[in-house]
């Protein structure tokens, strides 16, 4: 076993009503083939893929994208991507729920074309609905402290702001509000979702205390993709480590990192 896979072995947490020990959320969209789609969300050490209704399709008949997923032994995390109102992500969840057989959904209502930001009335509407009618939420939102409040009020036990727009590469692109929302909700399972573009952005996301990271196109679109998904496992678990260990208080001025406990002998005036 390897020490990478030993850690995560060690590393058990909770997410809704299941236990994992990885922290890294994969999607399945953008790769070159199917082959490689695979082969990626094994190199990530991933347990948890998202699929699209509105490009995949479950049940009993023959689709080889689906044979895939099933022969990983994943949990699978259907989003609704696509959708602009709370009415069309609640029918896609219905929907979801029945064709891949979970009753875990990644709730996604996008409000503006530009970024893809997440409406978030939409948003939250959409989440009350779903949640009394028995799902389990994971709410793709914007860093907003405020919305993550209202959502945690519905009855939430995850979160999912982004680090920047969706498919942007741009890392974390507001890290106290990130932080603001980690300490405000110390009890919510916390998770970056959308702007990953390389394992340190993973890597320092994970160091602000949060639980796991969501991302797609980080892999699917890099040069590599299986190469790229182990750098983001190995990243994931870095941040977590750091994390655990409690990073030293950051100063305005200089420590030496050597004590200087006397002087050199060479210095030493020789008596006379």
């Amino acid at each position: 076993m390897s020490d990478i896979e030993t850690i995560q072995t060690n590393d058990i947490w909770h997410l809704e009503d299941k236990s994992f020990t990885s922290r890294v959320m994969i999607g399945s969209a953008l790769y070159p083939s199917p082959k490689v789609m695979k082969e990626a969300i094994k190199a990530s050490g991933s347990q948890i893929v998202t699929v699209s209704l509105r490009r995949q399709s479950g049940g009993s008949g023959e689709n080889p994208f689906w044979e895939i997923i099933k022969s990983l032994g994943v949990q699978v995390l259907p989003n609704t991507a696509g959708c602009h109102t709370a009415k069309e992500a609640i029918t896609t969840a219905m929907m979801a729920q029945e064709v891949f057989g979970t009753g875990w959904i990644k709730v996604e209502v996008i409000g503006n074309q530009y970024n893809l930001q997440p409406d978030p009335f939409e948003l939250l509407e959409a989440t009350r609905v779903l949640i009394k009618e028995g799902f389990r939420v994971l709410p793709y939102m914007t860093d907003d402290l405020v919305l993550a409040q209202k959502l945690a009020d519905a009855g939430c036990n995850t979160l999912m702001p982004w680090g920047s727009p969706i498919g942007s590469g741009r890392g974390l692109m507001n890290p106290y509000n990130l932080k603001a929302i980690r300490k405000q909700f110390p009890q919510l399972q916390l998770i970056i979702d959308a702007g990953i573009g390389k394992p340190s952005h993973a890597l320092q996301a994970m160091e602000l205390g949060y639980d796991g990271i969501l991302l797609n196109s980080a892999i699917a679109l890099a040069q590599d993709p299986v190469m790229m998904a182990k750098a983001f496992g190995y990243a994931v678990q870095a941040g977590r480590l750091g994390y655990q260990a409690g990073a030293m208080t950051e100063r305005d001025m200089a420590s030496p990192s050597t004590p200087t406990i006397g002087v050199p002998f060479w210095h030493q005036v020789k008596s006379l």
